[in-house]
């Protein structure tokens, strides 16, 4: 368990890194002078009062602080959130598997509870830390001390009700980021705001270039920072309906396999 926790903490901080490369880069190289070149022919008609249409452009609408974050930290969430997802994948195989060899009429007695729990415990150590062998292990060893199917269910219940909570907070990160990307575009929006009111002496005097863009700054943010919310928030609760639905899964497996199969002499 340590050992996966300390896995995803060191991908988490690579994903970040390359996440910032590469949004970076595409800022640097594609958007930001491609948005200044727009800006300049704009400002130059503006300056020779010639009128134009003004077309809204992608580069123009990205191109701030603000939105280059926004965009790193969809792409960290996303990455966090894949991660998750094919840990997950690989946990779901186990419910293909039959880790307790019982034909249909066979019945497990408090007595050869050990004879099963060795099929299990012959497995790798690693695969026994995933949540259906460790699921069966405990209910196996529970039965075979206690003697009570009762007790059983309720252990494989604590069992799963434990793993879903465990899933759920490790969502905390992602549930982070969900709410810093509206928080960055709001700062964008303030940042934008407190620009266009220092100048809007030049308004007074006819220079309305630097209080649009200053404006444009301000909803541009918010715009980006909300749209780009909206699908992260999307994605992370796709993530937590896999979660739920396994752990269900999970205790269904275990209570055709192991709970039907018990009985008490």
């Amino acid at each position: 368990m340590r050992q996966d926790l300390a896995k995803e903490f060191f991908f988490q901080l690579i994903s970040l890194l390359v996440a910032i490369i590469v949004v970076h880069a595409v800022y640097v190289a594609v958007i930001r002078p491609k948005a200044d070149v727009i800006l300049q022919e704009q400002q130059e008609l503006q300056t020779e009062g010639i009128a134009y249409d003004m077309e809204k452009s992608l580069f123009v609408t990205i191109k701030d602080y603000e939105q280059e974050t926004c965009f790193i930290l969809m792409l960290w969430a996303t990455a966090i959130m894949l991660f998750k997802a094919n840990k997950l994948r690989w946990e779901k195989r186990f419910l293909n598997f039959k880790l307790i060899d019982l034909r249909d009429e066979m019945r497990i007695v408090p007595e050869d509870t050990r004879k099963y729990t060795r099929h299990i415990q012959a497995i790798p150590a690693e695969e026994q830390e995933h949540l259906v062998p460790r699921t069966l292990l405990n209910a196996l060893q529970r039965f075979g001390s206690a003697k009570n199917i009762r007790d059983v269910a309720q252990s494989i219940k604590e069992t799963c009700e434990t793993e879903g909570e465990r899933l759920d907070s490790e969502l905390a990160i992602i549930r982070y980021i969900v709410w810093a990307i509206p928080s960055i575009g709001f700062i964008g929006t303030v940042r934008g705001i407190s620009q266009a009111l220092g100048q809007a002496h030049k308004a007074v005097e006819g220079d309305i270039i630097g209080v649009t863009v200053s404006l444009g700054v301000a909803f541009n943010s918010t715009f980006i920072a909300l749209l780009i919310s909206l699908f992260v928030m999307f994605l992370m609760h796709q993530l937590q309906l896999m979660q739920e639905r396994f752990v269900i899964d999970c205790q269904d497996y275990c209570e055709k396999n192991v709970i039907r199969k018990l009985e008490v002499p």
